[in-house]
């Protein structure tokens, strides 16, 4: 964070000071006292489940320098009315002070935590990069990013999610990015927004935000999103497979579960092999590159640190090498999108073992009306796919459509304790996936299953 007095931190938030005016903030913000770094600053937010207030001894006790509160307490800090409010007008006032920063906002469907991960890779090799630590999305993630930023900082990734229309719209008016990524428009939170039109709408307000000389990236695996670009003042540039794409993924293989391609870009063609699981993280690795391009970023740069990247954030398709099977774990969340992808790569890697997939599937949220076709349209899938076991967990929806003569074999479980209990019938070469939205916590299955099956190699990603 750039240095500022506590005198002029309550001028900019409109809070009453309780602290020392030349009380020096020098650290980066939270509102989780175990992340409070000496010299910064804690915000006391008040949850549905708990209040930051009561965590404020644990804040100082860490070296908090001082906090934002809405009620009066015996610790340095400043009261405010609204402490989210106050979050807000602080990190419009350092986006502001930072004139030589740059900020490259991503929203999408989904893929936009990878993608992230994918970019700071590139960025990072030779420039000061801040991005969100995890999938800090929302009205405080995206500010808590930008405090983090330092006068030095020359990028700033954020992520920028919606649950309804404006929600984007007032995360841009904090960040004022000058590149803006589209992943994709999907059916994710379709039970929310109530139609895909609506959220294209939405991902469509971080493009109408840019600046006239800014950069609108688009991702060309829909048509929603492709459209965003008709009319844009400015550049736009658009990446996925299609030969008209500026930044394309040519002659695409998947080896061992891992794509292997040649990167097109206006800079020219680089050979890339992904370390990330899965077809579907190519265009997460393209809206990077696209990104990067646009930055003058060289071209084996790119390659390179794409080819070097790990996964970053947990639960997404990460790979246990456990002792005669394999376990994929994609448990942090879930929509028909995402679920296709990820059974598509549960295929591939028990073809390439020859043993047999077991795809354990929680509910997918925030379908609406359609969530009962929804999921039943992932398990024809799977069964056309040759998925060998479908095992529903707590979600009998994925079953709906799968005849008494179905080839792929139906495990309902009521629980993931039954769930687990399918592990006796494992035969060395079996691939596992585990998936569901993020509220079905199937990242505990994941590490019954991990701690069951140890193998020597785990994990390997």
């Amino acid at each position: 964070m750039i240095t500022l007095f506590a005198s002029e931190i309550a001028e900019i938030v409109g809070g009453e000071l309780h602290a020392p005016a030349n009380l020096t903030i020098t650290e980066s913000s939270t509102f989780d006292s175990r992340d409070v770094l000496p010299g910064g600053i804690f915000f006391a937010l008040k949850g549905e489940h708990a209040d930051g207030h009561d965590f404020l001894a644990d804040a100082f006790a860490r070296g908090c320098a001082i906090a934002i509160v809405s009620h009066a307490v015996n610790y340095p800090s400043i009261n405010v009315p609204d402490v989210v409010v106050a979050l807000t007008k602080l990190a419009i006032h350092v986006r502001k002070e930072l004139k030589n920063l740059t900020v490259i906002g991503i929203t999408g469907s989904q893929g936009k935590t990878t993608t992230k991960d994918l970019l700071q890779a590139i960025l990072s090799i030779h420039h000061e990069t801040i991005a969100p630590l995890g999938s800090l999305n929302n009205e405080l993630g995206v500010p808590l990013t930008l405090l983090r930023c330092t006068r030095s900082t020359e990028y700033c990734i954020v992520e920028m999610g919606a649950r309804h229309k404006g929600d984007i719209a007032a995360l841009t008016a904090v960040a004022q990015p000058k590149i803006g990524v589209v992943l994709t428009v999907g059916n994710a939170h379709v039970g929310e927004f109530g139609s895909r039109e609506i959220i294209a709408a939405s991902k469509f307000e971080l493009i109408e935000s840019l600046p006239s000389d800014g950069t609108a990236i688009l991702g060309s695996y829909d048509s929603f999103t492709a459209a965003m670009g008709a009319g844009k003042v400015g550049h736009v540039l658009s990446f996925g497979e299609l030969p008209t794409d500026q930044v394309r993924a040519a002659d695409v293989e998947i080896r061992e579960g891992r794509a292997h391609f040649d990167l097109v870009t206006p800079l020219g063609r680089e050979a890339v092999a992904l370390r990330l699981v899965g077809a579907s993280a190519i265009p997460n690795a393209l809206g990077a590159a696209a990104v990067a391009s646009v930055l003058e970023i060289p071209l084996d740069v790119i390659a390179g640190a794409l080819s070097t990247a790990e996964v970053v954030s947990k639960w997404r398709m990460q790979i246990h090498e456990l002792s005669n099977i394999l376990l994929i774990n994609d448990a942090y969340n879930a929509n028909p999108e995402s679920m296709s992808a990820a059974l598509r790569t549960l295929s591939l890697f028990a073809q390439e073992r020859g043993g047999q997939s077991w795809a354990f599937l929680g509910k997918m949220h925030e379908l609406g009306e359609s969530s009962a076709q929804l999921h039943a349209e992932i398990g024809t899938l799977a069964q056309v796919m040759g998925i060998d076991h479908l095992v529903c967990i707590g979600a009998p929806e994925y079953a709906g459509a799968l005849g008494a003569d179905s080839s792929i074999v139906v495990h309902q479980c009521r629980d993931q304790v039954q769930a687990q209990e399918l592990g006796e019938h494992f035969a060395p070469g079996d691939v596992l996936l585990v998936k569901a939205s993020r509220s079905e916590g199937l990242e505990k299955l994941a590490a019954l299953f991990v701690e069951s099956y140890q193998g020597e190699g785990e994990p390997e990603q």
